[in-house]
């Protein structure tokens, strides 16, 4: 099953290593324009870094901070684009510098890792034809074949990431925060990747992750276990996050040891690989690389704030595979929270209305941002 994710050569070793030893490929969550000229995005890959992934508000707060941006935006106003295709011009311009300095690392792995992920307009989670051709139009424009394009795994969203991916086009599915919901996922994946063998494309050109969210379902159990009170409630808190992404997991052996993957593999397919994604820890009663060194296991990318990143360069103990052998106990978790009286399944779904609608709004924050910062430079009259 596993692709090898080679160790970056560099003078000082760290916990990352570790883990990329272990096939935990670490991703920095976080990318801006000042990062890219800086120097600083080549400097996370010294450290270890194997791949990035973006979001909005990431990108709202660099474009408010600074100057950095500031001749596009002038340049962009000049023509008149509207807020949407600024924000298109301006995300996929960082997008594709951050592929090209992720490109060595890109072809030392094989094309495993070294990626960079922009994701499609969040407003189009609902509408799959939408989400597609965004996807074909990030696509063509960044033109780099280290790109993810991300796409959230509402029902809507399995049809366009299978059509996706049938176009060529690798995929990071994002907002994964049940088990049920990963399984569709996969078979999302593996269809896709039916489809385009079907149309003739090279398998090996295409890959995935699947991201699935941790540090949010400890925050929705957690409250709930609160709110209970009991002791065998409160016994439960923060375990709800690792027993379900180790749940996942289990999930994923299971699916790519199938015959229907090995028909796939025989033709040059790679496996959809498991992110942990929502890696920072919000109770500062936990410690602060809980995510990282519960969740070590092969084929896996643990994506990470910057301050997780260097908490985990700092003192994380990567201890081996903390993952394959605890699937008893993760599922034991659920069942507790359940005779307790937390409903996975509400849950899980309360987390994935939430999840789209604070993608929504940090969209609209990126929009208001760029609406703001071009009424700074008019267009002609």
């Amino acid at each position: 099953m596993s692709d090898s994710n080679a160790n970056p050569t560099t003078t000082t070793r760290t916990a990352l290593h570790e883990l990329a030893d272990q096939g935990v490929s670490v991703w920095l969550d976080d990318l801006n324009r000042p990062m890219i000229a800086d120097g600083d995005l080549a400097a996370y890959i010294d450290r270890g870094v194997l791949g990035i992934t973006t979001n909005p508000t990431i990108f709202a707060t660099a474009l408010s901070e600074g100057e950095a941006y500031t001749d596009q935006i002038e340049s962009l106003g000049m023509d008149t684009v509207s807020t949407d295709e600024a924000v298109f011009a301006l995300t996929t311009t960082d997008v594709r510098d951050a592929c090209d300095v992720f490109a060595p690392v890109f072809q030392r792995t094989g094309g495993l890792d070294g990626r960079v992920s922009i994701e499609v307009d969040p407003r189009l989670s609902a509408d799959t034809a939408a989400t597609v051709e965004t996807a074909k139009r990030l696509w063509a424009e960044i033109d780099r074949p280290n790109l993810f394009i991300k796409i959230p795994a509402t029902v809507e969203g399995l049809p366009a990431i299978t059509q996706t991916l049938a176009e060529g086009i690798s995929v990071n599915v994002t907002l994964i925060f049940s088990l049920d919901r990963y399984r569709g996922v996969m078979n999302a994946y593996l269809t896709g990747l039916e489809q385009a063998r079907e149309r003739g494309r090279d398998l090996s050109s295409i890959r995935s992750v699947a991201s699935f969210f941790v540090s949010r379902v400890d925050s929705e159990v957690d409250k709930r276990l609160d709110q209970i009170g009991t002791d065998e409630a409160l016994a439960l808190r923060g375990k709800a996050g690792v027993a379900n992404a180790r749940l996942a997991y289990q999930a994923f052996e299971e699916v790519f040891s199938t015959p229907r993957w090995q028909n796939l593999a025989d033709d040059g397919a790679h496996v959809q690989r498991p992110l942990w994604a929502s890696t920072g820890v919000k109770n500062p009663d936990y410690p602060d690389t809980l995510y990282v060194t519960e969740l070590v296991a092969p084929d896996t990318v643990n994506t990470m704030p910057d301050k997780t990143l260097e908490a985990t360069i700092d003192h994380a103990e990567i201890t081996g595979d903390t993952v394959t052998g605890a699937y008893d106990d993760a599922q034991k978790v659920l069942d507790d929270l359940a005779a307790v009286g937390v409903s996975y399944s509400d849950v899980v779904d309360l987390l994935e209305e939430e999840g789209v609608d604070k993608f929504e709004k940090s969209w609209q924050e990126l929009l208001d941002t760029v609406a703001a910062e071009m009424s700074k430079h008019p267009g002609r009259a």
